[in-house]
């Protein structure tokens, strides 16, 4: 009898951690991302006593003074709506120092007056692209010292950084599409943003629910990448490359192959992240030009699905099948062209990072190719060849499979929204307090009638979305075999060695 009641503890206590690492045991993968900061923040009881008009807060409070001082970079337009540039300050700067407190009590609602978990000043200005347009505004943050210097600090739990992304959702009435998304990826990939739900104080008015958001490859040796740098002996272990709209900056573009032979878009540019301006040599430079470039070259030749000379003795394969697929998923069609992010760790494989998906599941301004029935993300730089793989294109077939059954799967991602939506709880219609005047703009997604007029409408059009796209993409997944179809003519020409 003794021996059946343990036996009998220990299937429920089996069944209990089956239960609690469903994803873990579909996938076979171990949990990347071991925080989510809805899951594992302390609930907080309301104060019992407030001063007057006190605000108060159960998500952690950033505090920014500019000393009254506009913050540079918000975007400039003509009479007829054309961009022309960014307002910058009196004197012509781009960004402006400021001071910033953190109030991040584990057990206590966060108030203004409270002791601050962080201080710091910090270089500011408005960031984005469209963005930059909306009365809520994007900033970016670098955290120095008295003397001008980098000041990393470990913000809200995050790894410790002197850079980081202010993301106040504005387009996305949900308020959860960047939080969500990086936090879905950093459970399927290697590597994703960390981000934290925050509240903004800017000057002492209210500014709304913001998502602080670690920029890929910031703080001391590419941070969380795992890349190194030495300047002077011209050397490196990794590097950080971006794909983005042009900017007029020369020092950081690459001219790979793909960019000389025109294969990339004329409005693109491909530039250095990693190292940065201070470390990146012309001998740096030149040296990163012709690895990337080794790649590109094996990938567009006619050994690109060899498995000695073409793209898969350079890459981490799961990190650009799972970077497909999540950014398939979402329809987060900027992707393989604006804030594309592709990397060279220590372990000498080049991977994949997603970026800002503000925009994904349909909230693109827009209404181009973001319908629910529709592929894309196979025509972007680098997987239009890729794609021509069989192997490449079975690895995304089965890994979407086995992704619908864990992190993507329908049951668990509607569950993750109303968990996020239960824990912004009242910052939700403070936020839209604050920003009233959005839920009445017909003019932000086009057509008018795909504009949401309020957070529950903007919720229930992200579950529809993801409804109806997993079900769609069930059914026709395994239609890009056909970018796999074999050439007539290419097995004339393969290395056979």
């Amino acid at each position: 009898m003794k021996y059946r009641i343990i036996g009998a503890v220990a299937c429920i206590c089996i069944l209990l951690v089956s239960v609690l690492n469903y994803p873990v045991l579909l996938t076979g993968r171990m949990e990347s991302r071991r925080y989510h900061q809805h899951r594992e923040a302390t609930p907080k009881a309301v104060c019992a006593v407030h001063a007057e008009g006190e605000f108060c807060t159960h998500l952690p409070l950033i505090v920014i003074d500019t000393g009254g001082a506009e913050i540079p970079g918000r975007g400039l337009v003509d009479e007829e709506d054309r961009h022309m540039g960014f307002t910058t300050t009196a004197e012509g700067a781009d960004r402006i120092t400021a001071q910033m407190r953190v109030m991040d009590s584990a057990e206590e609602n966060n108030h203004p007056t409270d002791a601050p978990a962080v201080e710091s000043d910090v270089v500011i200005h408005v960031r984005g692209n469209s963005s930059r347009y909306f009365e809520k505004a994007g900033y970016r943050l670098e955290l120095v010292d008295e003397n001008g210097d980098n000041n990393p600090q470990s913000l809200m739990g995050m790894d410790a950084h002197h850079e980081w992304a202010l993301h106040g959702p504005y387009l996305d009435k949900s308020l959860m599409r960047n939080y969500m998304w990086y936090n879905i990826a950093g459970e399927c990939m290697e590597y994703a943003p960390n981000v934290r739900f925050c509240e903004l104080m800017l000057n002492g008015e209210y500014q709304g629910i913001y998502v602080l958001t670690e920029l890929i490859g910031s703080g001391r040796d590419g941070a969380r990448l795992n890349m190194e740098v030495d300047a002077r002996d011209n050397t490196y272990t990794g590097y950080l490359l971006r794909l983005d709209r042009q900017d007029g900056s020369e020092y950081d573009r690459l001219n790979s192959l793909t960019t000389y032979s025109y294969r990339n878009e004329m409005e693109l540019k491909l530039e250095v992240e990693f190292p940065g301006e201070k470390k990146l040599t012309p001998e740096i430079k030149e040296a990163i030009k012709t690895d990337f470039s080794a790649f590109e070259k094996g990938l567009y030749s006619y050994d690109y699905d060899s498995r000695k000379y073409g793209y898969r003795a350079q890459v981490d394969v799961d990190s650009f099948v799972d970077y497909l697929i999540l950014n398939e998923f979402t329809t987060n069609y900027d992707a393989g062209s604006y804030s594309t992010y592709i990397y060279r760790d220590v372990s000498g494989r080049l991977k994949m990072c997603v970026w800002d998906f503000n925009n994904a599941c349909d909230n693109y301004q827009e209404q181009t190719t973001m319908q629910v029935q529709h592929f894309d993300v196979h025509r972007k730089l680098w997987f239009n060849m890729m794609v021509k793989d069989e192997y490449f294109t079975e690895r995304v077939i089965r890994r979407y499979r086995e992704l619908r059954e864990s992190w993507l799967n329908e049951k668990y991602l509607l569950r993750y929204i109303d968990e996020v939506e239960e824990y912004l709880g009242p910052a939700i219609e403070r936020n839209f307090e604050r920003w009233e005047d959005s839920l009445r703009d017909d003019t932000l997604l086009a057509p008018a009638e795909r504009n949401v007029h309020s957070h529950q409408e903007a919720v229930r059009q992200l579950k529809d979305f993801i409804r109806q796209r997993g079900r769609w993409m069930d059914e026709n997944i395994e239609s890009l075999r056909q970018y796999s179809a074999e050439s007539r003519v290419k097995k004339y020409s393969e290395v056979t060695d």
